[in-house]
This record gives C-alpha cells, structure tokens and sequence, in this order.
C-alpha cells in the first residue's frame, strides 16, 4: 500500500488534502456520498465552462462481472481554453488531457483526488503558453475539487 503524506490543514480538523508523494496524485476528504460529490463536481465544472467527457461509474463496472467494489467514480472533464495550449506544445499531453477526477469511498469517509497538473509540466515539454495553462489548471481543480468536496 502507498504511504500519504497529510498536509498541514489536518492537524487543525480541517479536511486538507493529501499527495501521494511516488504518484503526485492530491487528494482531499469529501462530504457525502460519492454520488453527491461526483454531482457537485460535475455541476462546479459545468458552471466554469468546462466540458464534461464522461462519468465513468466503476462500481457499476464491477457490478456487471459479478463483483463487489465500494462506490468508485471518475469524471474526465476540461476547458479547451486551459488544455489547448498544453497539447499544442506536446501533442503527448493529449494521454493526460482532459483531466480525470476520482471520487471513491474508502471505509466510512468519500474522498476526491486528481494528478497534481505539475506532473504534466515535468512530464511533457511545454512552452510557455503551456505553463501558463498548467497554472490555470492547478487553480482550476483546486478550486472545482473545494466546491465538490463541501457539503451545500
């Protein structure tokens, strides 16, 4: 099993995120059910114009072989604006974009967790343009992840 570190809001109470630090993944406690929060995701992502891809239902998945797995949701989303320039600079980048968010129970508590968007900047060659969107992006997802991971 991966080792997470917490970040520093957790020792005051407050849900702050985590990172994986071998996958670059943050991740962050959630209020509700994995269904409320996929739906408050894909309602924030909405409301700031981007475009929703999919909403892949893992459960579900399972459900149709015959097995068990506790409620585990990805929804792939982007902006063109914000993901354009990145694979203009690196068509490789197109394997990442758009991004994918990951809501999954794990025991009693729902979590939401995406790539850190810094990991694309180290993995890809980007230019400018692109670096500006990676900032974009990272203040996107922290912000869209916020709204979906508090309760209404």
């Amino acid at each position: 099993m991966k080792h997470i570190a917490l970040a520093g809001a957790a020792a005051l109470g407050i849900a702050g995120p985590v990172i994986a630090a071998d996958s670059q993944m943050i991740v962050k406690e959630a209020q509700g059910s994995v269904d409320d929060v996929a739906g408050r995701l894909v309602a924030a992502a909405e409301q700031a114009g981007a475009m929703i891809v999919a909403r892949v239902d893992h459960t579900q998945n399972a459900a149709s072989i015959e097995t068990e797995m506790p409620p585990t949701v990805l929804v792939i989303f982007g902006n063109p604006k914000i993901g354009t320039p990145i694979i203009q600079s690196d068509r490789r980048a197109g394997l990442d974009l758009p991004v994918r968010v990951l809501i999954w129970q794990d025991g009693e508590t729902t979590r939401i967790g995406y790539l850190d968007p810094s990991v694309l900047a180290d993995r890809y060659e980007l230019d400018e343009a692109a670096q500006a969107s990676i900032e974009k992006m990272t203040g996107a997802l922290k912000k869209l992840t916020e709204a979906a991971a508090a309760a209404n």
